[in-house]
């Protein structure tokens, strides 16, 4: 039976009573309590008395039965270091306290004992830890308050403020045409004025700033010739405007994106002065350019994106469905003006996954719930972008439906639609037979048509037989006639078709010579056949006879004008007929090179259609009835679209620079002007800025390797810490992601690439650097004590990068906004000792 209870003067005198706790016991019962004098409510004494843990009850025998039992209502899992902390001890090294409000007692035999603080006390005794103790972290102070409600507004106006003034100062100036405004400015024109041209990029950056043009009065009758040409009378202002206003609009979209991701309002105004002051976003964002467009489809499809991640816990709701939706509209705009925008396609896609991932292992969801999340997330994020995309491609078809100079890079039939194209509205005979007059379009971008002419290859270059060349223009030249290899085509007998493998002869038209070919190298491609036309009136020999065939057909098939594509195979060497795109010298008239090429492979070079087909034996039928569908326009406009990427090359004396070269500013962009009497504009990032982004990278990195080496070693960490770590982890890491894929590709391009091409990527940068500064400047002010001191520290550190970011801006401003006067190297220019890298030319 159990002894009553002492006095209260012998229970305050008594010395403390010791709990045993076995380690058999399942830590999974445990829900052991982090905070000092918190009381341990799951421990029930079997007693008469109804002392609590601080007090003490008898040291009589025990009463039969556990004397510890867990309560009945069901109890959470104690934290992952608690676990920890209750292993069994090592030999010679004294046990961890598994929670503060605890101290141990000296170890003892087989198993750990646990001290309770003293009685009377709340709280366990002051003082500095003893051996085996383990005092809880100390925390930080509060140093960075949250912002009261009124301040965000606040500071989103100013940033809005800053960037609409520094991107619209002297948007007038200078009253040229500078840099690629030369493209993108004559192919608003195009859109005003409903001419057919070809770009390596999609369409909707182009319709935009047709569309701006438009609206704002410009009339689509300036050439855009060259940089240098001065606009004059005409309107340019709206388009330059249309681009800055979105240069604009990217600041607040980084601003808010930060905000969210790391709920520090320094933090996010930090980002947002990197981007208002560095010089190279703003001369960007000043002129008729696809950039600024691209830009921000791309951060508004990354804010979307954390929108809807942070509505993650109200799924379906209106916000969840409106944040989700948008993240697809901007997706789609960001592939709408240029190919690369596909980077944030991916960067979309690996969160997605991620989200479906963790749903996919959420026990209390069901498969029915999970495939309603994965059913919304294909109509938003892939059947919402498409159906848009496909759309901007429609309009674009509509709007451009008369002929232009990107006629050429097309299919004849696709050509046929194009008002005032010589095949629009054109009757033709449908199917190839013999004694056929045609031309032949080789089906590489801008391949030309087969082509001969009087003049002979000259000395030297292979057998002096007559030139066959590709040439771009029509032209009496490019007539062939189709006849049998063996005998001319009896006018008498009726119409014979051509099918799918026969053996055929073409004859010139107007030389009365067969297309020939031999085992001598072609004049450029050297393990290429050269390609003659050879006889006399239609004799020749067997040289002349080449295999025709259909792409995809199968013997016997007949051979549709316009829509048939087709290769013609030499019968004694085996070679196919192409044309290498190679510029002949001038003994060729700059014409492009026809080859037989040994190789088989199936490339456009070696493909051709009939285009032209002029036969009195045959009915003619409207090409409208061989007009392609709208589905192979768009395949047949994105096949052009990759191989003109694909064969971009640097022109002559064009500044071109590497990747590598990209983050450390190394070389910049002339804009405008090269003298010193001329009006100079110069891309250059601000240096400050660009090399604080690059050593910010690798400083993320240490801070990250050294978060993750914390927590997998069970580091205990305060709520401020634990903070932290989820800000530099999770939204830092979303950062560092979409950095490494807006960037990282472009060392795997073969295509001409420009400084430019790193923008999308630098604002990735800027976000980490404002979040890994802010959570950086965080920590180390928690050294210092008091909270006033530890404020005093952050603002200090804070108040010195915004400062220094300011003043280089006041440095390298006339970059941006123009330079008039000496160069650099003299001491009175304005930038006189701020020619820092001698790769910079200003």
């Amino acid at each position: 039976m159990a002894r009553p209870c002492r006095p209260r003067a012998e229970h305050l005198r008594a010395k403390p009573c010791f709990l045993q706790l076995q380690l058999s016991h399942s830590p999974r019962s445990l829900p052991l309590r982090r905070e000092r004098g918190d009381r341990v409510p799951w421990l029930q004494q079997r007693s008469s008395c109804s002392a609590t843990l601080g007090g003490c009850c008898s040291a009589g025998p025990a009463p039969a039965g556990p004397s510890l039992r867990p309560r009945a209502r069901p109890l959470q899992p104690p934290p992952l270091q608690d676990y920890i902390s209750m292993r069994a001890p090592r030999p010679g090294r004294p046990p961890r306290t598994p929670y503060p409000g605890l101290r141990r007692s000296r170890p003892g035999a087989g198993s750990t004992a646990l001290r309770m603080p003293a009685a009377g006390r709340g709280q366990a005794e002051a003082g500095p830890p003893r051996q085996g103790e383990l005092r809880e972290p100390r925390r930080l102070p509060p140093h960075s308050p949250a912002p009261p409600a009124a301040a965000q507004p606040a500071a989103l106006a100013l940033v809005i403020l800053l960037s609409f003034a520094s991107r619209f100062h002297r948007l007038a100036e200078p009253p040229h045409v500078c840099w690629d405004e030369t493209h993108f400015g004559k192919m608003g024109s195009y859109y005003i004025n409903r001419t057919f041209f070809f770009d390596v990029h999609p369409p909707l950056g182009k319709m935009l700033i047709g569309l701006a043009g438009y609206l704002s009065g410009y009339d689509g009758t300036f050439p855009f010739q060259k940089p240098g040409d001065r606009y004059e009378q005409h309107n340019y202002m709206g388009m330059r405007g249309f681009c800055a206003f979105l240069g604009s609009c990217l600041v607040p979209l980084v601003y808010l994106t930060v905000l969210e991701l790391s709920k520090s309002l320094p933090a996010a105004l930090l980002t947002a002065f990197i981007l208002i002051f560095d010089t190279g976003c703003i001369t960007l964002s000043q002129y008729i350019l696809l950039d600024p467009i691209l830009m921000f489809f791309v951060m508004g499809a990354v804010l979307s994106m954390v929108k809807c991640n942070s509505c993650a816990d109200r799924p379906f709701s209106a916000s969840w469905w409106f944040w989700m939706s948008l993240t697809g509209v901007n997706l789609a705009g960001a592939m709408g003006v240029k190919f690369v925008g596909l980077f944030v396609v991916l960067l979309v896609g690996l969160n997605t996954m991620h989200d479906l991932w963790d749903l996919l292992g959420n026990l209390s969801l069901s498969l029915v719930m999970f495939g309603k999340h994965l059913l919304a997330r294909v109509l938003c994020l892939i059947l919402l972008p498409l159906a848009l995309y496909t759309a901007m491609f429609a309009v674009h078809f509509t709007v451009l439906n008369k002929s232009g100079p990107g006629d050429g890079f097309f299919s004849s039939a696709f050509q046929s639609q194009l008002i005032g194209n010589n095949l629009h509205n054109m009757s033709v005979p449908e199917h190839l037979a013999y004694g056929s007059m045609v031309t032949m379009k080789n089906l590489r971008m801008a391949g030309g048509y087969l082509h001969s002419h009087w003049h002979l290859y000259p000395e030297g270059i292979g057998a002096r037989q007559q030139q066959v060349t590709a040439y771009l223009h029509k032209d009496l030249n490019n007539l062939w006639i189709v006849k049998k290899h063996h005998s001319d085509t009896d006018p008498s007998i009726p119409v014979e078709f051509v099918r799918h493998g026969d053996i055929i002869r073409l004859e010139h038209k107007e030389t009365s010579r067969n297309l020939h070919s031999h085992q001598h190298e072609a004049p450029l491609t050297r393990k290429h056949f050269q390609v003659t036309a050879y006889g006399i009136n239609g004799t020749g020999d067997s040289n002349d006879f080449w295999r025709i065939e259909v792409v995809g057909r199968k013997a016997e098939k007949l051979i549709r004008v316009l829509r048939s594509q087709v290769r013609l195979i030499h019968v004694a060497t085996g070679c196919i007929l192409g044309s290498s795109g190679k510029i002949l010298p001038k003994w060729g008239w700059e014409q492009l090179e026809v080859t037989c090429t040994p190789y088989l492979k199936e490339t456009p070079n070696s493909l051709w259609n009939f285009e032209d087909h002029i036969n009195p034996k045959l009915p003619n039928i409207s090409l409208d009835v061989l007009k392609p569908s709208f589905a192979e326009i768009l395949l047949e406009s994105h096949m052009v679209m990759i191989q003109g990427n694909t064969a971009l090359k640097p022109k002559d004396n064009e500044v071109t620079s590497k990747p590598w070269h990209w983050p450390i500013n190394y070389q910049g962009l002339r804009f405008s002007g090269v003298n010193e009497t001329d009006y100079r504009v110069y891309l250059l990032g601000n240096p400050v800025i660009w090399w604080l982004n690059l050593v910010t990278i690798g400083l993320y990195l240490l801070i990250t390797v050294s978060t993750a080496v914390a927590l997998k070693r069970g580091v205990q960490l305060t709520s401020e810490h634990k903070e932290l770590s989820r800000v530099v982890l999770r939204g830092g890491g979303q950062i560092m992601l979409g950095w490494l894929l807006h960037y990282l590709p472009f060392f795997m391009m073969g295509r001409v690439l420009y400084f430019h091409h790193y923008f999308p990527a630098m604002l990735f940068s800027s976000m980490l650097t404002g979040i890994t500064w802010d959570t950086l400047l965080k920590f180390l002010a928690g050294f210092w004590s008091p909270s006033t001191t530890a404020k005093k520290v952050y603002g200090a550190g804070f108040l010195a990068l915004v400062l220094l970011i300011i003043y280089s801006f006041y440095l390298f401003h006339p970059l941006s906004y123009g330079i008039v006067g000496p160069m650099a190297s003299d001491p009175s220019s304005p930038m006189a000792g701020l020619r820092w890298m001698d790769s910079w030319e200003f």
